[in-house]
Order: structure tokens, then C-alpha cells, then sequence
């Protein structure tokens, strides 16, 4: 085939002059065109009673209740399973109100001889507490193959054979689904499961010290799981049915059907918080069997996956690291919407579902989106309803953006995002690892007092009144210490609330030492201008962080490392994902870390356990990251919990407080401004770090949402056809161009 026949053989059939190539090209761009829609979600979900969010990291690590410890469980944990109690939803300050109980149950209190003593008696004097928490009648679990039986009532999952599951993945694959009524036994069960040796439980420690029987239930369950893994391959992920129904725990038992019977060791006012949160939801021991059947731990189905719940939703599609999708529960009673709230909440239609049965929505859509840009992206064109489920540090960023630009406040303005700002009680801090030989204890009271001396050196150095400054999208007001407001024992923002580590004060203000201060204290810890005394050799420090370093999060990594620099100190970078983060500080390989707490009950000691000893993260799996263990520090703690609050609880925080500062595990860095950042199409929110299943609350208008994404998703055509008209030329010209060369001969002569 010659040259020209093989352009002609390429070209369209077309008029001498291009027009038809031209129009050709034009005519298919412009339906290309015509089909783009930058919309994520299909056009059809778009309209329906679902609701659209995001999550910053990776999908949660755990979902089982007993292991369930981390801010981007909840979102789900909380969703989908029902603890004892909760909390009111719009009530300030908060208030406790049942969820599965009946009622708030005051505790019986008994003496060393079980003679009853009177509700006010002194902690001292009580030594034993009795909990009997009647449980609602009538309550049903989601759908789940775990409950399904045959005709002859024998479970239809419980005896599977090695290959039986095929290719099933999830619960949703199993043909048949079942379910029952919620029973006391379930939480009798979730209490025995803290002891279990095949997962995480991070409150064994705390619970184990209150709940009678449960210390000495640990060692037990080691033992019995021991003879049943007897002559099974170590590597073997399929592992015997462990059925704690089979082992009585004294302080958990169900003398009746709707009856749950506890017993605690000694006064511990704070248990009714405890009663709040999913480590009491109940567990159906349906599930935990048909979990254990042959293949299903290869596949990722376990209950650290899939959660089975009494709760309003249920999951129905995890995609790792992708998307979580929940849905209805349709076995779920449907509780009503409260009907009181704090002044105004009428008046701003907060009031307005009254009594009538939640949900409202009908399927919520978490999708994985770790990158700051495209999320709020999505959010600003209105493809996400809330930007962050259950987060409240999403809303300042565009505060903050709206505040620096006329342009910007206007577009806020227009589209009626609701961004609303409120103290919440949270905070974020640096902490030490008190197992390394560099920043934590030492070998002997010299060299511990010289760590001592570098980690103030380094709480001096680094400067939360900069960082708000730095970065006024994740500003917040400089901790003195543990305790944000709005917790009983904290001073923060009250006179004279100081830590005299770090700050001092000047004319009646509190100023931050100078960095002078810090460079004496460091040549103290032998390490003068950063380096070693003995050896010479500069002192480098690991900085182990919870997050990969994106873009946004690379800037706040550096300005980390500037801090440290101020005192000639190298700092490492160690950044990882969440999960591998959890296990670093499991094995206590960390040293210099990154963290935050939102408080589980709004009670000085959720906040003051962060450094209980026994509460070691690296040894016994508890929340203390910190690994930190001070005697007297301890000693204080277990009168602490003994007391209601009063003048005594008081004087005993500010002691705790005062031992913390002058250690400083933590150098205590800032309590955060909230903010979440929600569409007008979105209702009855009210955004909290406390309520942790808002779900059931919110609810949704598809028809202003699909209102809004047109309004604000228009696209703009005259860019696209100038560039169009642009390339129609430039083809124009080519064409004639090549029609010519194609007419002229070797001698350049254009033939007719």
C-alpha cells in the first residue's frame, strides 16, 4: 500500500476542503461533552434517603465491642449496637438516659459484712456495689445468618465443614437469616469476653479491677482456650468455638430473663459511664459461634468486621480501606425523637420530629477519603452531607477560610452550609513513651531525673500558641494540663490555671518560658546544645505518628520538627497508618508520639486514666500510651474514683494535675475549637464528641440536595468550545495543508 493511499485509507470520507472532519470531530466532542457529570454517586442514590460522608483514614480496625477503642470505630460500633445507656441528645449539660434499660439505676451499696449501707455513704466504707439494671423487653436483633435455623429449630451455620463456605464473603452471601430477642445473658456474655485471649481488649484492665470474679476469670479463659488450641497449627487462623457460656463469672450473672445482676468492688461512681458506652453492648453468643466456623477468619468475617446489633443500622457492605455502607436495621423498634432540649432548640425546629419513630434515613455511605483537597471538594459541591461522620474538627477549616475572603464567606453564605462552633470536651497532646531509656524512666534516680529535665526541656520548646497561629484551621486554646472545660475539676481558662513547666505569668498573663529556659534544662539532661556529654554525638528523637504524611499533614510534621530544632534536637520522622501505629505502641516501640482524646463520659477521671499505671497501654493493653507510672500519682487515682463531685474530688485533681506537670509524660498541647462542617439540606444535628450515635437523629431532604448539586454543579460550555473552535482551526489547517503537499510534485509544482 503506497504512502498516500494509507492516509487516505486513515482519513474519513469527507469533502475535498476537511468540513467533514472538521464537524465530525466537533459533533463527537460535544457528546462526549454532554455525558460528563462530576457527580460521584449515581444519578438514582442521589435522590433517595441515603446519606453521603466521608471517613479521613482507613476503614476501622475494630468493630467488636470489647476491642473497639479508637475515634473511627464509632461512627459504626455505635450505629449498630446498643449499650445500657446513652446519652440525651440534646440536653446540656449532658444527661444520662437508658438505651436497652429501663431505667438509670442507682446502685445498692454494701459493706465487708454485705450489711446495706445508705446511697451516701463513704467510699471507704463500701465494699462491694450491686448494679440491677432491668433490660426492655421486646428488643430484636438485626437479620443475620448467625440466628437462622431450620424447620426443626437447629441452627442452619453452626456445624459448617472445612470448603462449606464457598464463595461466600460476607454475611449478606448466606441465603437464610434469623433472629431473637434481646436477653440479659447477651451482657453477661460481653462482660466475660473482656477476658478473651483471641482479640485486643483494652478495658480488661479497668474492668477486671471492679467487676468481681473478673481478675481471676482471665486466667482461666487463658487456660481453657489453651486445651482447645491443643495440637491445632499455630499458623491456623480457624479456631475452636470459644463459649464463655460454659465458665460463670460471679460478678455478671441474669437471675432473670430481663435481669442483669451486677456486682463491683468498692465505690466507683463512674461504672453508670461506663454502662454508656458499646464495651457493655450486648453480644449474642449466636454470633460469636458462627464466626468461629471453619474459612470465615481467612475471608475477613469476624465481628471485628461485621457487627450483629440491636442498634438502628446494620452493615451491609465493608470494602477495606474503600467504602462502608449501613442500612435500616428492620428489626430495629424505633425510638422516638426526644421532645425537649435546651432553650431555643424550638425555635430553630430542633423540636420539630418530636415522638416520632428514628431513623429517619435509610442507608448512610462512608467512603474512604484521606485527601483534604478532594474532600472538601465533594463537600463544597454538595456530594457529601456531612463532610466527616461524628468528627467535629472538619467545620473550622472553612470558618477560617470564610474569615480571610469576601469571595469565599459569600459562597458559604449562599449555599447555607451550617458550620457551627461550640467547646466540646477533647483534646490533643505530644506524649513520651516512659519505657524508652531516653525519654522515659531511667535506670537509677540520676538519669531519671535527667529525663525528666528533657522532656520539660522539649514541652518548653514546643509552642501551641504558634501552632493556632501556624495553623488557625486546627486552632485551639493551650492546655496547662489533662482537663479541657466543662469537666468537674478542670481550672482551664479560670485564674491561675498555669503549668509551671512551660508557662509563667507576666503582668497577670500567661507567656510561655523562653527558649533559654528549655537550653538550661536540656544541658541538665546531658544533653547540652542537643548533643550527648559523653559521646558527642547530636540526640535524635523518633517521632511516631498515627497518619501517613499527605500533603496537608507533611506541614504540621515539619513545623514538629522546627520545635525540636530549637533546641538542636534531630527529629524523625516515622509516620504511619493508624493500624500499624496501634501495633507500634502495643509492642511499646515508640518513643515521641502524636495523640488526641475525646472523652467517653464527661468525668475528670476518663481524662486522668490516660496515666494510671496499671493502664499501660505496652502492658496491659489499656489506654495509658504513655506507659507512665508515678505512685503517687496512682495512690490519688484510686481515691478518685471512690468520690462524687465535691471540694475533696477537687483537691485531689489538682493534686494528680500538679504530679503530671512537674513529670510531663505528656507535654499537654492544646483543646481543639469544634466544628463540623454540615449541609442546610441536613437536620436535627447537633455534632458532639459525647453523642456517637446521631445516625438514628439525622435526617435528610433529597429534593433540596438534588436541588443544590444542579444549582452548583453547572457546567460552564464556553471554555470547552473555544478550545473546540481552537482544534477545529488547527485540523482546518492541517487538512488543507496536507491536501496541498498531496497536489505538488518532487519539482514543487501544485498540480491541477
Amino acid at each position: 500500500m503506497s504512502g498516500r493511499l494509507l492516509r487516505r485509507w486513515l482519513l474519513p470520507r469527507a469533502p475535498s476542503d476537511g468540513r467533514g472532519v472538521a464537524a465530525a470531530f466537533l459533533a463527537a466532542t460535544l457528546v462526549a461533552l454532554s455525558g460528563c457529570n462530576t457527580n460521584p454517586w449515581p444519578d438514582k442514590e442521589t435522590s433517595t434517603n441515603t446519606l453521603f460522608t466521608s471517613m479521613v483514614e482507613s476503614t476501622p480496625r475494630h468493630l467488636d465491642p470489647v476491642a473497639s477503642y479508637w475515634s473511627n470505630d464509632t461512627p459504626y460500633t455505635y450505629q449498630v449496637y446498643e449499650p445500657l445507656y446513652g446519652y440525651h441528645y440534646l440536653k446540656r449539660p449532658f444527661t444520662l438516659v437508658p438505651k436497652t434499660a429501663t431505667e438509670i439505676v442507682t446502685p445498692k451499696y454494701y459493706d465487708k459484712n454485705g450489711q446495706l449501707l445508705p446511697e451516701d455513704a463513704p467510699g471507704e466504707e463500701v465494699a462491694e456495689s450491686v448494679y440491677d439494671v432491668h433490660i426492655k423487653p421486646g428488643i430484636m436483633y438485626q437479620p443475620h445468618p448467625a440466628f437462622a435455623k431450620d424447620d426443626s429449630g437447629h441452627y442452619l451455620y453452626h456445624n459448617m465443614k472445612p470448603g462449606e463456605l464457598g464463595n461466600r464473603r460476607t454475611p449478606m452471601d448466606f441465603e437464610k437469616t434469623g433472629t431473637r430477642e434481646l436477653v440479659a445473658d447477651d451482657f453477661v456474655y460481653t462482660i466475660k469476653r473482656h477476658a478473651t485471649t483471641r482479640i485486643t481488649t483494652p478495658i480488661y484492665g479497668i474492668f477486671s479491677e471492679y467487676v468481681v470474679g473478673l481478675k481471676e476469670y482471665g486466667p482461666l479463659i487463658k487456660a481453657e482456650d489453651k486445651k482447645l488450641r491443643q495440637g491445632l497449627d499455630p499458623a491456623s487462623q480457624d479456631l475452636p468455638f470459644l463459649d464463655f457460656r460454659n465458665w460463670p463469672l460471679a460478678g455478671a450473672t441474669a437471675p432473670e430473663k430481663y435481669l442483669l445482676h451486677l456486682r463491683l468492688k468498692g465505690k466507683y461512681p463512674q461504672w453508670k459511664y461506663w454502662m454508656s458506652m458499646t464495651f457493655l453492648a450486648p453480644i449474642p453468643w449466636e454470633a460469636d459461634a458462627f464466626y468461629a466456623q471453619p474459612g470465615m477468619a481467612a475471608v475477613g468475617m469476624s465481628l471485628d468486621r461485621w457487627a450483629v446489633g440491636t442498634g438502628p443500622y446494620m452493615l451491609t457492605e465493608y470494602i477495606q480501606d474503600r467504602r462502608i455502607v449501613m442500612k435500616k436495621n428492620p428489626n430495629y423498634r424505633g425510638e422516638p425523637y426526644p421532645c425537649e432540649g435546651m432553650p431555643g432548640d424550638k425555635e430553630a425546629g430542633m423540636l420539630d420530629d418530636c415522638g416520632k419513630k428514628t431513623p429517619f434515613i435509610d442507608t448512610i455511605v462512608s467512603t474512604v477519603d484521606r485527601e483534604a483537597v478532594p474532600r472538601k471538594a465533594k463537600f463544597r459541591q454538595g456530594y457529601y452531607d456531612i463532610e466527616v461522620f461524628e468528627r467535629t474538627d472538619t467545620g473550622l477549616e472553612y470558618l477560617v477560610e470564610m474569615q480571610d475572603s469576601d469571595r469565599v464567606r459569600d459562597e458559604y453564605t449562599k449555599k447555607g452550609f451550617r458550620l457551627p462552633r461550640f467547646s466540646d470536651i477533647t483534646s490533643w497532646y505530644v506524649g513520651f513513651n516512659m519505657l524508652d531509656p531516653v525519654v522515659g524512666r531511667g535506670a537509677t534516680p540520676e538519669q531519671d531525673d535527667k529525663n525528666r529535665k528533657l522532656r520539660q526541656a522539649i514541652s518548653i520548646a514546643i509552642d501551641w500558641e504558634d501552632y493556632s497561629k501556624v495553623f488557625p484551621k486546627k486552632a485551639g486554646e493551650t492546655a496547662m494540663g489533662p482537663l479541657p472545660s466543662g469537666i468537674f475539676g478542670s481550672h482551664h481558662d479560670q485564674p491561675g490555671d498555669i503549668n509551671p513547666v512551660t508557662h509563667r505569668l507576666v503582668d497577670g498573663k500567661l507567656v510561655r518560658r523562653p527558649i533559654e529556659d528549655a537550653k538550661k534544662l536540656l544541658a541538665e539532661a546531658g544533653y547540652p546544645d542537643g548533643r550527648d556529654a559523653a559521646t558527642g554525638r547530636p540526640l535524635v528523637i523518633n517521632y511516631d505518628f498515627y497518619q501517613s504524611p499527605s500533603p496537608e499533614i507533611r506541614s504540621e510534621l515539619d513545623w514538629m520538627v522546627k520545635q525540636f530544632a530549637k533546641l538542636n534536637i534531630q527529629l524523625e520522622i516515622r509516620a504511619t497508618d493508624n493500624n500499624q501505629f496501634q501495633d507500634k505502641v502495643r509492642k511499646g516501640k515508640h518513643q515521641f508520639y502524636w495523640s488526641g482524646w475525646l472523652a467517653d463520659y464527661p468525668d475528670a477521671e476518663n481524662f486522668l486514666f490516660l496515666l494510671y499505671g496499671p493502664n499501660s497501654k505496652s502492658v496491659s493493653d489499656g489506654e495509658n500510651v504513655s506507659n507512665y507510672q508515678n505512685k503517687d500519682y496512682d495512690r490519688l487515682f484510686e481515691k478518685l474514683k471512690l468520690l462524687d463531685d465535691g471540694p475533696e474530688k477537687q483537691a485531689i485533681v489538682d493534686q494528680m494535675v500538679k504530679i503530671a506537670q512537674n513529670d510531663a509524660p505528656w507535654d499537654f498541647g492544646y483543646f481543639p475549637y469544634s466544628s463540623a462542617a454540615m449541609q442546610h439540606w441536613l437536620y436535627n444535628a447537633r455534632p458532639t464528641v459525647l453523642i456517637r450515635d446521631p445516625g438514628r437523629y439525622y435526617k435528610i431532604k433529597p429534593d433540596e440536595r438534588v436541588a443544590s448539586q444542579k444549582a452548583w454543579n453547572q457546567q460552564i460550555w464556553w471554555p470547552l468550545v473555544v478550545g473546540v473552535l481552537l482544534i477545529v482551526a488547527i485540523l482546518l489547517g492541517a487538512v488543507r495543508s496536507l491536501r496541498k503537499r498531496e497536489r505538488t510534485n518532487a519539482r514543487g509544482e501544485v498540480l491541477a
